[in-house]
């Protein structure tokens, strides 16, 4: 999603600094317009604002905490902004240490994925400081259809574990009716055409299903990425002593591709391989 997004920046005339652990990975985005970093030191000292989106909550750490991370190279004033869906109690910690450093700091992770940052239709669950969310306004009217304030640091990523345990009803219901309606010998087009005009039309069978019809499982979403965040959603759970039946069950599919099948670099839509072995629908 990191790309769509600094090309959004750039196309709205931001000069934008970008480092990426695989630079390869920056090329595109270099192509554009962006400048070259060799870590987030040094992305941080020449930038006023840093954005930074990457995978799990270790490399979240690496990043804020690291030898050559963003501590180590910023001055006070300036604002930070981590997108990754992380743990509140790791939003917390960073937004700890920026006071230490008199910066403001916001967690703000991002749902649409690679459609929605590409075409700027984003949207941004913030916690942390509400002066910086303020300021970055119009920032985030660039890359995002809508931004929320949710309160202090950690409540944006509370917000986004709303989101994905949400989209885990999405993403199984999608599934299991492409099982049932070609099991019962329906044509596929025609049903997600009919499903779409009514009640169960919903954003994962919109953008997912066409996929799958064509057997397409490039990631939007990583699937890893996703059982990463069901399982903060369900230890965030534990803690306020919730019981959450429907996303464990989605948790536990998910482990079964991730972790038995290795299939965690496909998107999230490569679930309804649990059904199809060969990812492919019978014709």
């Amino acid at each position: 999603m990191g790309t769509g997004i600094i090309k959004n920046m750039l196309k709205a005339g931001y000069s934008v600094t970008v480092f990426n652990r695989t630079k390869v990975h920056a090329d595109s985005v270099i192509e554009a317009g962006a400048n070259w970093a060799e870590s987030p030191q040094n992305v941080t000292e020449v930038s006023d604002i840093v954005f930074t989106m990457v995978g799990f909550p270790p490399d979240v750490e690496e990043v804020y905490f690291g030898e050559n991370g963003i501590f180590a190279g910023v001055k006070p004033g300036k604002i930070v902004v981590d997108m990754t869906t992380s743990t509140p109690t790791l939003a917390k910690r960073i937004s700890e240490r920026g006071a230490e450093k008199k910066i403001l700091v916001l967690d703000a992770p991002v749902s649409g994925g690679d459609i929605g940052a590409e075409k700027g239709t984003l949207t941004i669950m913030v916690g942390g400081n509400k002066d910086a969310y303020d300021s970055l306004q119009p920032i985030f009217d660039i890359i995002g259809q809508q931004a929320n304030y949710f309160g202090e640091a950690g409540a944006g990523q509370n917000a986004k574990m709303a989101n994905q345990i949400m989209i885990a009803g999405t993403m199984t219901g999608m599934s299991e009716m492409l099982v049932y309606a070609n099991a019962a010998g329906l044509d596929l087009p025609k049903v997600l055409q009919t499903l779409e005009s009514g009640g169960a039309d919903n954003w994962s069978m919109e953008n997912y299903a066409p996929r799958i019809l064509k057997n397409d499982y490039t990631p939007g979403f990583f699937a890893k990425h996703f059982l990463k965040d069901l399982r903060i959603a369900l230890n965030e759970a534990d803690r306020m002593h919730i019981s959450l039946p429907a996303t464990d069950a989605a948790r536990n599919l998910y482990a079964r591709l991730v972790d038995e099948k290795h299939l965690g670099n496909d998107g999230t839509q490569v679930l309804v391989k649990l059904w199809w072995e060969t990812g492919k629908l019978p014709n």
